[in-house]
């Protein structure tokens, strides 16, 4: 099942499958966020402010921009 982290809920783990904006995808992969990447879904900001996420072990936080447009396989 593939679905963006902005609709998953805390916990969910999975592996990015691809991005939907190339601007965003840009940007995240500069930051080492790649296609195949392990991704957990650590916690959701109140109103979905940020997702604090954990990628091939290192913490980040992301937008909701950002979270709508990284695609996960959930396993």
């Amino acid at each position: 099942m593939n679905s963006p982290i902005s609709h998953l809920k805390a916990g969910i783990v999975g592996k990015i499958a691809h991005f939907t904006n190339d601007e965003i995808a840009g940007k995240l992969m500069t930051m080492g966020v790649l296609p195949g990447s392990k991704v957990q879904v650590v916690r959701i900001a109140p109103f979905r402010g940020g997702f604090y996420l954990k990628i091939d072990g290192i913490n980040m936080v992301v937008r909701l921009q950002e979270a709508s447009n990284i695609v996960l396989e959930v396993v």
